[in-house]
Parts: C-alpha cells; structure tokens; sequence
C-alpha cells in the first residue's frame, strides 16, 4: 500500500460526506494487531471531544493541512447551597463541576516545517483544525471504533 495524493484525496472525499467531517484509515494489518495506526482526514469544524488516553501517549504526525493539538488541565470545583449545609444538607448535596483549561498549543503545519507532537499519557487533548488535514496517529492498545 501507498499512502500518496489519491489516498489522502479520497479520505477528504469522505470526510466530506461523513456528517462529522472526519475519516480515519485503520493501518493496522490485522484486528489482533494491538497498536493503533491510522490516518486520520480532518475537516475544518469537526469536533473533537476533549479526551485523553489514560494507558498511552500519542504520537500524532501532520502530513498536510493546518490543525492546532490543544492539551488541557481538569479542574474540579465543588458547589453546594449555603442554606442547605446550614439545613443538615450532607456530603451527598454537593455537586462536583469539571471543566478544562488550556494549558498548551501546538500548531501542526508541515509548510512550515512544523510536523507533529507527542500527546503526554493522559494528558486532557482535542484538535482545532483550520484547513483540510491529514494526521497519522499512533497510540498502544487495541483499537475501538
């Protein structure tokens, strides 16, 4: 197999008629191979959930296009009404609030020379991408669609 401008051409094909503006092309040679390799075709305004991989770092190679990696912090907060604890309110009645901050940028852009990253394990991550992209993605553990 040749990864080349028809592939790549064909993934952005898809990726345009899937409705999450992604397609990705499993390289792994066999469903018991336990890497993850893949390329993945990104369109301008897909959406990425913030997500992270608890058991692996992830390498994420550009070969075209324009996308920034952003890696986050979780911060927790806890809430709870004041007149509640002061009514015998107990632990229970508090809510716990999770959000992300970000802490990092990476800008992928092979036109100026800028190619990939290493995605800390566990690290809080997503991706904005600002034109058509192609990334090769490579992580351990099976693979889960």
């Amino acid at each position: 197999m040749e990864i080349n401008k028809i592939m790549l051409e064909t993934l952005f094909a898809e990726a345009k008629e899937n409705p999450r503006l992604r397609q990705n092309f499993d390289l792994r040679t066999s469903s018991a191979d336990t890497s993850q390799r893949m390329l993945n075709a990104l369109l301008p305004g897909t959406e990425v959930p913030i997500h992270r991989h608890e058991d692996t770092t992830e390498t994420v190679i550009c070969l075209c296009g324009k996308l920034d990696e952003i890696i986050y912090e979780e911060v927790v907060s806890y809430e709870n009404d004041m007149a509640g604890l002061l009514q015998g309110m107990d632990a229970q009645d508090v809510s716990r609030k999770v959000s992300y901050q970000e802490v990092q940028r990476i800008h992928l852009n092979p036109a100026e020379a800028k190619y990939g990253c290493q995605i800390p394990k566990g690290a809080w991550h997503t991706v904005e991408v600002f034109e058509p992209s192609v990334i090769f993605e490579a992580k351990d553990g099976v693979y889960q669609k």
